[in-house]
This record gives C-alpha cells, sequence and structure tokens, in this order.
C-alpha cells in the first residue's frame, strides 16, 4: 500500500478499533426496533405451539437461504427447511431432498441462534467456516479452510467489475496482525456490554466484516454473529423475522453502508442507523405477515 493510501481505511486510524457510535441520535429508532421485535414475541402464544413453530421454521429458512443468496450462491430452500426441520424434530418432509452441504451451512446457522448463550471462541468460528467450506474448495479454488486467511497471494481486498474494469471497494487489515485482532474482538463479543445488545450486534457485524478473518464466508459468518448477539437480545433460540432476507432486498445499500463505514474515522452511528432502520422494516415485515396468519385463521373458525 502506497502513501497515498494512508488512512484510507478505518483500520489504519490510530484509535482503531475503538468504535463510537452517538447514542442519542440512535435511541429512537432502536425503541421502534425493539418495540417491533417485542410485538413479534408476543403474538407467538396468540398464535399457538404448532403456527408459532411454523413462523419460526419459516425465518430461520429464509434467514440461511438469503444470507446465501447475498453472497450469490443459491441454496434449495426446501432442503433448507427439511434440514432444519429435521434437526428440531418437526419434520414432515421427504428426505430425498437432504442435501449434505447445505445441512453444514443449516448447523452453522442453528448453533449460532440456538446457543447463543456459549462464548463466541476462535474454534467456534473455524467450526462454522469448514461448515461453509467442508471440502476445502470454493467451486474450483482449493481454499485454506478453519483457519485465518493469510497474504500470500496479496492484501485482500473486496472488489468489483470483470478483468481490466475491476473497483477495489476495500482492502482488510495485513494477514499478520489477524490472530491479535480477532483476539481483541471476540474479548469485545463476550463481554456484558453497557449498550443494548441490538446495538451490539450491529457493531459486531461491521468489526468482523472488516477484519475479513478468512478467505472466504465473512459475510455469512458476519451475519451468524449477527444472529447470536440478537438470539441474546431476544434471550430465546426462537426468531420469526429474517434480517438477511431483507438485507438481500437492500443488498446495494447494505453494501454502501459497510463500504462508507469502512472507510470512515471510527464512527458506526451512519451504519448503525443503517443497520437498525433495516432490522426494523425486517420486523415491520414479519408483524405484518403474522397479523395476516391471524386474520386468516380467525375466519377460518
Amino acid at each position: 500500500m502506497n502513501s497515498s493510501d494512508y488512512q484510507k481505511y478505518v483500520w489504519q486510524q490510530a484509535e482503531w478499533p475503538h468504535w463510537k457510535f452517538d447514542s442519542a441520535k440512535l435511541s429512537a429508532l432502536l425503541s421502534q426496533v425493539n418495540t417491533e421485535r417485542g410485538r413479534l414475541l408476543g403474538y407467538m402464544p396468540t398464535l399457538g405451539s404448532k403456527m408459532s413453530e411454523q413462523a419460526s421454521l419459516k425465518a430461520l429458512t429464509n434467514e440461511i437461504v438469503k444470507s446465501s443468496e447475498i453472497e450469490g450462491e443459491k441454496l434449495n430452500p426446501e432442503a433448507v427447511k427439511f434440514s432444519i426441520a429435521h434437526r428440531l424434530g418437526v419434520s414432515d418432509s421427504s428426505p430425498d431432498i437432504f442435501d449434505r452441504n447445505t445441512d453444514n451451512v443449516v448447523e452453522m446457522a442453528l448453533d449460532a441462534t440456538f446457543n447463543y448463550r456459549e462464548l463466541l471462541t476462535e474454534d467456534r468460528l473455524f467450526g462454522w467456516h469448514a461448515a461453509l467450506f467442508p471440502s476445502g474448495y470454493r467451486g474450483m479454488h482449493k481454499i485454506n479452510v478453519a483457519t485465518y486467511r493469510t497474504d500470500v497471494d496479496g492484501p485482500m481486498q473486496v472488489v468489483s467489475g470483470g478483468v481490466g474494469r475491476e473497483k477495489v471497494h476495500y482492502e482488510a487489515p495485513p494477514a499478520d496482525a489477524l490472530s491479535e485482532q480477532m483476539g481483541e474482538f471476540l474479548s469485545w463479543f463476550n463481554s456484558a456490554p453497557d449498550y443494548d445488545q441490538v446495538l451490539k450486534s450491529g457493531l459486531a457485524h461491521l468489526w468482523f466484516v472488516t477484519l475479513h478473518p478468512f478467505e472466504d464466508g465473512n459475510g455469512r459468518i458476519g451475519r451468524a454473529v449477527c444472529d447470536l448477539t440478537l438470539s441474546r437480545a431476544d434471550d430465546s433460540s426462537q426468531r420469526f423475522y429474517s434480517l438477511s432476507a431483507q438485507m438481500m432486498k437492500e443488498r446495494e445499500d447494505y453494501y454502501k453502508a459497510l463500504e462508507h463505514a469502512q472507510k470512515s474515522d471510527l464512527d458506526a452511528t451512519a451504519w448503525l442507523e443503517w443497520y437498525l432502520g433495516c432490522l426494523l422494516r425486517a420486523a415491520l415485515s414479519a408483524n405484518e405477515e403474522i397479523k395476516g396468519t391471524l386474520y386468516l385463521d380467525a375466519l377460518s373458525q
């Protein structure tokens, strides 16, 4: 990196990685998010156990399918749904749609959502990475699995555009600093925050994908980190909305918000504002869907 790139990225700031944000500016939006999340959880006794179970199954399926779709990977929604249902003991689908690779992705997602009280450790992250790439390949390219990336082929960059028209959106910190920086991230992540867990989920995602610790799969694992933190915020393994589904709808804005934050001065307020807005829209969409389900159920009585 030449001198003209000095302090181009957030991790080059002298205060890195001490993020900051304006709590007052975010308070009204955070209150709306928590109100809608609370309303969703409040609907569940009204739905009854069977419908509640199906609502959670649908949300988890959407979360896994759309998190992969954000990265351009298509999963069979029915195979995902079967894998989740089978693991939860509510399967009524045919096992002929079982897919081992899909099952591995589901295993990672459910570990984040259901085992949310467990510490997030390096070994756990390595296990998630291995679940995403069980063959050790990304397409036809061999990658290092269950270990941090190296810079043997040059710095890790997020690039768009075809050959000769490449645009570098972001360059991650050097690989030789990853072990120490991930240690700092995990120590922060596993400590009790002095602010709302929902804010922590957004900051955790930003921090993780900024470190970009793996050769591939950083976005999906970063969203699993989000899911783990949101489950802690709910103190529940049940999920009735899909943040990744909403992020997929707003994928261009999602990437723009991340890129802006990764080129900032460690003020994450704008990123958290976008993140909370996205989360609010995900919760509102789920609430509307459940209200429609309750209405149709009332008509059938």
